[in-house]
C-alpha cells in the first residue's frame, strides 16, 4: 500500500513538472510572437519614416515629372505671397548678367536673364554678391529621363534656403522643354512662391511637366563648361546608383561671380 502511495505521489510530481515546463514553453512562444510583432511594427515605422524623408528631400524622385526642391516657407505664409526679406526685382536692372559658377574647380560660364526673370535674377545676384553660395554643395542629381544637378542648399539635404521665399514663376517654357545648359530655380510642387536659393542645372535636354502652379523659372543658362561638368561630375551618376539621389562625386561650389 505504501508503495502504491509513493508511486502515485511520484506520478503527480512528474505531472506537475511536465505542466510547469509546458507553461514555460507556452510563455516563451507567446513572448517570441509578441517580440516578432513589435519588431515588425518597428520595421514598418522605420521604412515609413525613411520613405517620408525621401519624399521630403527628393519630392521629384524616380519616375516623377518634376525636380521639386524642398525649400519650405513659414507655415503662416499665405499661398501667392512672398515670405521674408526678398530682394527687389529692380536689382536685375532688366539686363543680362554674366559670370562664372565653379563646381569642384570646374568653371562654368553663365548668364542670368534679368529681363525675362527679374525677380529670380535679382535674388540670385543678391545671393552671389553676398557670398551666400561659397562653399555650399550640390546635394541632388537625377538621371534617366530627368537630367538635373540641384545646388544651393545651405543645409545640404534639400530642406534649406536663404531665409526667404518668393514668386511668381517667371520665364517657364510653355512646351515644358528645358534644354541642356538651362539654369532654373527649384521649388516645392504646387507652390509658385516657394523659390529660394536652390537652383538646378539641366545637363541634358529634359522635359519637366508643369503642375498646377506652373513650370520652373528659367533664370539663365550655362554658356560654357557643360561638357566638363558632365565628364567630371554628372556622368558618374548617383552615390547609390539610383535615378535620384546624392551625386556619386561630392560637389562643392568653390566660386560664384557675377557682373
Amino acid at each position: 500500500m505504501a508503495s502504491n502511495d509513493r508511486q502515485a505521489r511520484e506520478e503527480r510530481a512528474r505531472l506537475r513538472t511536465y505542466q510547469a515546463r509546458q507553461e514555460v514553453h507556452v510563455r516563451k512562444q507567446r513572448r517570441r510572437t509578441r517580440d516578432n510583432v513589435i519588431a515588425s511594427l518597428a520595421l514598418v515605422v522605420v521604412l515609413a519614416l525613411a520613405t517620408g524623408a525621401q519624399l521630403f528631400y527628393f519630392s521629384g524622385g524616380p519616375g516623377a515629372t518634376e525636380p521639386a526642391a524642398t525649400e519650405t516657407p513659414a507655415p503662416s505664409t499665405p499661398p501667392g505671397e512672398n515670405h521674408g526679406d526678398v530682394p527687389s526685382a529692380d536689382l536685375a536692372e532688366g539686363r543680362t548678367w554674366t559670370g562664372t559658377l565653379t563646381l569642384n574647380d570646374i568653371p562654368l560660364g553663365i548668364e542670368l536673364d534679368g529681363a525675362a526673370a527679374p525677380q529670380a535674377a535679382s535674388s540670385e545676384i543678391n545671393l552671389i554678391q553676398a557670398g551666400f553660395y561659397n562653399g555650399l554643395g550640390c546635394h541632388r542629381l537625377t538621371k534617366d529621363n530627368i537630367w538635373v544637378l540641384q545646388c544651393g542648399d545651405p543645409v545640404g539635404d534639400g530642406s534649406g534656403g536663404p531665409g526667404y521665399s518668393y514668386g511668381p514663376i517667371e520665364n517657364a517654357p510653355a512646351d515644358n522643354q528645358y534644354p541642356a545648359g538651362t539654369i532654373a530655380i527649384a521649388r516645392q510642387q504646387q507652390n509658385a512662391y516657394s523659390q529660394g536659393s536652390q537652383f538646378f542645372i539641366v545637363y541634358e535636354d529634359t522635359t519637366l511637366t508643369a503642375d498646377e502652379a506652373g513650370g520652373y523659372t528659367v533664370v539663365g543658362r550655362v554658356t560654357s563648361g557643360l561638357g566638363a561638368l558632365r565628364a567630371g561630375i554628372t556622368d558618374a551618376g548617383t552615390a547609390d546608383g539610383q535615378s535620384d539621389g546624392a551625386p556619386a562625386v561630392p560637389v562643392t561650389i568653390s566660386g560664384f561671380t557675377i557682373e
